[in-house]
């Protein structure tokens, strides 16, 4: 079977992900409306999901291993449909966090345990191709979500957006039983159990404790709680997981520079990203008085530029290097994070769309370099734990965008009688996610100048041998 029939068959899971985020992001003010709450305490129902990642995710790798990559993909679809269609029936807020945790949890299985599929099956010297091409299906999300989710919004009701999600997990379980093997290792270290607890503690502890501070649903003993828990739990981690020869995420990976580069440059760099999804609606809606139709309709410009760039990554990388494109990159995305506090009312609509269309395609650029240099000196046997490790860490960025992008809008109307969200609100927290997208340069800077040599052709070309896992299939 050709490698990118399996690559998209992947990107059906990725596809009904990113829909799933992109829909619910523009939704959000309505959403919030319906159930009684403060638009800005449904950050709640975002960051829910993305710890119900970070927590997950650890395991998926070694679920893969142990049990199969099919049989576990399979049944994250099936567990990530569920979820979204019980939050079609939520009826309060709590209702609607808890489902979106179950969501989570099938997510945390479902892109990773894909994602690992793929990394075993192509060669190092095809992986930016095969990684743009799951990209471009998994880009019809975003493209499609904002104006759909704007319009069922609207026209209909905000619960359609989750269930739609149903035919298209109906499709993504026909093609994982039907085209994708069941790989696993043949030898597989025990679970890690005692890693497991201590990384799920200390992760969702600190990035909920620092989403809910300021929010008057918890008492501020409950966030220092939270917090401290966290920190100590993080801490015992780490020094369970040096002392260990099989920890769930094993922090020995870090000592590998472009490795090291995806963790800490990816993090910063995706504080940025990911606090746009939460910002630009508020923005638009709450800010310049759009519908959910006309705000997605604006937002969805940015997975159109995204989707532009990936035919021309690959040429792009293997050209300029990793290096060169991962630092000066990083900064232009960030001047366009930047860029959005200039939006006014009155700005015209074609402005917009065009800052954040160009804006998408060099976010993605960024995003395609980092993700694939992860995997450029990882050795085949690491392969599933570097996976569920850079998984975590993407999801925990993401997270701790939108609580970054929250906490400034909650310090600007702080003292203010109304209480309301005012576009100029928005400045300070696009500038302040902005800098610190920038600052995942100071990173990329470290790295080698032959970083990522590798994934390219050339490399393939000199010689260098592509390493295949032994895996063992399974029907």
């Amino acid at each position: 079977m050709p490698r990118y029939f399996i690559t998209l068959i992947v990107a059906v899971a990725l596809f009904m992900e990113t829909m799933d985020s992109t829909i619910i992001a523009t939704s959000l003010p309505a959403i919030a409306a319906d159930l009684g709450e403060d638009p800005i305490a449904l950050k709640l129902a975002l960051t829910s999901y993305l710890l119900s990642l970070a927590v997950f995710i650890p395991v998926s790798g070694w679920m893969a291993d142990r049990f199969g990559a099919r049989t576990v993909f399979r049944a994250a679809i099936v567990v990530f449909t569920v979820g979204s269609a019980a939050c079609g029936f939520a009826t309060s807020l709590l209702d609607f966090i808890l489902f979106r945790v179950l969501q989570g949890m099938g997510g945390a299985m479902m892109v990773p345990v894909g994602r690992l599929v793929i990394l075993r099956s192509v060669p190092k010297s095809e992986l930016i191709s095969a990684l743009a091409w799951l990209t471009v299906p998994a880009l019809m999300g975003p493209v499609i979500g904002p104006p759909l989710g704007g319009f069922i919004t609207t026209v209909f009701s905000w619960r359609w957006i989750f269930w739609i999600n149903i035919p298209v997990g109906l499709l993504g379980i026909y093609l994982a039983t039907r085209f994708i093997e069941n790989f696993r290792e043949d030898k597989v270290p025990p679970l890690d159990v005692k890693g497991f607890f201590l990384s799920g503690i200390g992760l969702s502890g600190l990035a909920f404790g620092f989403t809910i501070i300021g929010q008057p649903l918890f008492p501020p003993w409950f966030v220092v709680a939270l917090l401290t828990t966290g920190a100590i739990s993080c801490v015992l981690y780490v020094r369970h997981a040096l002392n260990i020869p099989a920890p769930l995420l094993d922090l020995r990976l870090l000592k590998i520079p472009t490795f090291f580069a995806n963790i800490a440059g990816g993090f910063l760099f995706r504080i940025g990203v990911g606090a746009t999804p939460f910002l630009l609606p508020l923005y638009f809606q709450l800010g310049f008085g759009m519908t959910p139709l006309q705000s997605g309709l604006l937002t969805f410009a940015i997975a159109v530029g995204a989707v532009a760039m990936k035919t021309t990554a690959a040429p792009i990388l293997r050209r300029f290097g990793y290096r060169p494109i991962l630092v000066w990159n990083a900064l232009v995305a960030a001047f366009f994070i930047m860029a959005y506090a200039l939006f006014t009312a009155a700005t015209p609509h074609a402005v917009i769309l065009a800052t954040l269309l160009v804006g998408g395609f060099f976010r993605s650029l960024e995003f395609t370099a980092i993700n694939t240099i992860a995997y450029a000196d990882i050795d085949e046997h690491e392969m599933s734990k570097a996976t569920s490790f850079a998984s975590v860490s993407q999801q925990l960025s993401m997270s701790a965008g939108v609580a970054v992008g929250a906490l400034v809008l909650e310090f600007q109307r702080a003292g203010r009688e109304s209480h309301e969200v005012l576009a100029s609100d928005f400045t300070l927290a696009f500038l302040i996610v902005g800098a610190i997208c920038a600052s995942s340069a100071l990173v990329f800077m470290r790295l080698p100048k032959d970083a990522g040599a590798s994934l390219s052709r050339k490399a393939h070309q000199l010689g260098e041998p592509d390493k295949q896992p032994e895996l063992v299939p399974e029907d």
